[in-house]
């Protein structure tokens, strides 16, 4: 090895070791008590939520939504997630996302396409929109950290996830759902991310999306779920697998809580929940 690579290897290394800078002492960012598998598999978390309605025009650059977040603020301010859907789908298919993950600790904005038939870089800028709302000029903005926040969509709704990755790198974490967009290079992208595929899915193909997705990423923080005898549409209902490693990755790099790395590394071998599982353990 040449010189030059083995410092750099061994940097990398101690770093690894070293771990954020607030090693040692109680992680700023945790909110909630220690997982168990029950806690992230659970459909209510540990925190009591309210919701608070956005109606259109509240601001430009997005349609409406709703904000699901804790109603105590005892813990302090939480990381905050926009969450679009996809093609043809309305807000309400995402309902399901908002108290589950806002339930663990989250502010979460589902929002309503401007239109449902916007493509993946329109829903883009109309996450990057909510977001600002949501730090900015939102009813509850004292709530969310602007310095943690998250995209998640399904479908084009999960293209648009990538599109924003890539357009705002300083966000935490993106989890693309069945992701469908005609972009395949994602190498600029390195924002901590999780995929989900599904091994049935005719409308956005693994084999073109997801998983070429997945391995084109230049993300050093990157999984890959796929998901078992399952298709497309999957992701519009209550989906207890969906839901454990999604909350486990936005937990372990929205929040920077390691408490939540023992659910994603060692990866899960397959299983009737998973048929394949990529990753770039550890993390």
């Amino acid at each position: 090895m040449r010189p030059s690579r083995l410092l750099a290897a061994v940097l990398v290394s101690l770093t690894f070791l070293a771990g954020p800078a607030w090693a040692g002492e109680k992680n700023p960012h945790q909110r909630g008590p220690d997982p168990t598998l029950a806690s992230i598999q659970a459909e209510k978390g540990p925190f009591e939520v309210s919701k608070v309605t956005v109606p259109a025009g509240s601001a430009t650059g997005f349609n409406r939504g709703t904000i699901y977040y804790p109603t105590s603020t005892a813990e302090g301010r939480f990381g905050g997630v926009v969450v679009i859907p996809g093609f043809t789908e309305p807000e309400s298919t995402m309902s399901w996302y908002g108290p589950r993950l806002a339930s663990q600790g989250f502010v979460i904005f589902t929002l309503e396409p401007n239109s449902v038939l916007d493509f993946p870089d329109s829903r883009a800028d109309q996450m990057g929109a909510a977001l600002d709302y949501l730090t900015g000029n939102s009813a509850v903005k004292d709530r969310v950290d602007s310095g943690r926040l998250a995209a998640m969509g399904h479908s084009m709704g999960g293209g648009g996830s990538l599109r924003l990755a890539q357009k705002r790198p300083a966000l935490k974490a993106a989890i693309p759902l069945a992701p469908w967009h005609i972009e395949g290079n994602w190498s600029d992208v390195k924002v901590p991310t999780m995929i989900f595929g599904s091994d049935n899915d005719f409308i956005a193909p693994v084999a073109l999306h997801a998983s070429p997705f997945y391995d084109r990423l230049g993300s050093p923080e990157k999984a890959y779920p796929l998901l078992k005898n399952a298709g497309h549409m999957q992701y519009i209902v209550p989906n207890t697998t969906v839901a454990q490693y999604g909350i486990s990755w936005l937990k372990r790099f929205v929040d920077d809580d390691t408490r939540y790395s023992q659910f994603l590394c060692p990866p899960p071998a397959p299983n009737a929940q998973i048929a394949q599982y990529k990753d770039t353990c550890p993390v």
